[in-house]
């Protein structure tokens, strides 16, 4: 199995997703030990965490993120503002799901979800997509 390279992406979220994911990032969780490393460019990443709803001012960005990455890539969708857009859902900054833009891979569903259903998504993601 690949070592997956992460590049995660805030779309406008409460940030309590955000925190869940450094948390997995910790010695707690310890997910270096996968191979799991967070890459600064979108361009060096095999997987994208993405966490928040996608707004209006998101929508293009998010687009030009998910052309960056190269092939093949995997989309893992953090929480329930980015699988379904949460709380947000109907604002009218809100665009339409983020399953409509770009293709997700897992979904990790949860306000916010906790590290290990993170690491376990990503996992997911990296067996559907790398083998």
């Amino acid at each position: 199995m690949k070592s997956p390279w992460i590049f995660h992406l805030n779309t406008g979220s409460c940030n309590g997703c955000d925190i869940e994911i450094v948390a997995a990032l910790t010695p707690r969780y310890d997910v270096e030990r996968l191979g799991c490393v967070l890459v600064g460019s979108p361009r060096h990443a095999d997987v994208l965490l993405l966490t928040g709803p996608v707004t209006r001012q998101m929508f293009p960005r998010v687009v030009r993120v998910y052309e960056q990455m190269p092939e093949p890539k995997a989309v893992v969708a953090v929480g329930t503002c980015a699988t379904s857009g949460g709380v947000f859902s109907g604002s009218y900054s809100v665009e339409v799901p983020l399953d409509r833009i770009i293709p997700v891979d897992v979904y990790v569903v949860g306000c916010p979800p906790r590290p290990e259903s993170i690491v376990r998504g990503v996992v997911e993601a990296v067996k559907k997509k790398f083998g």
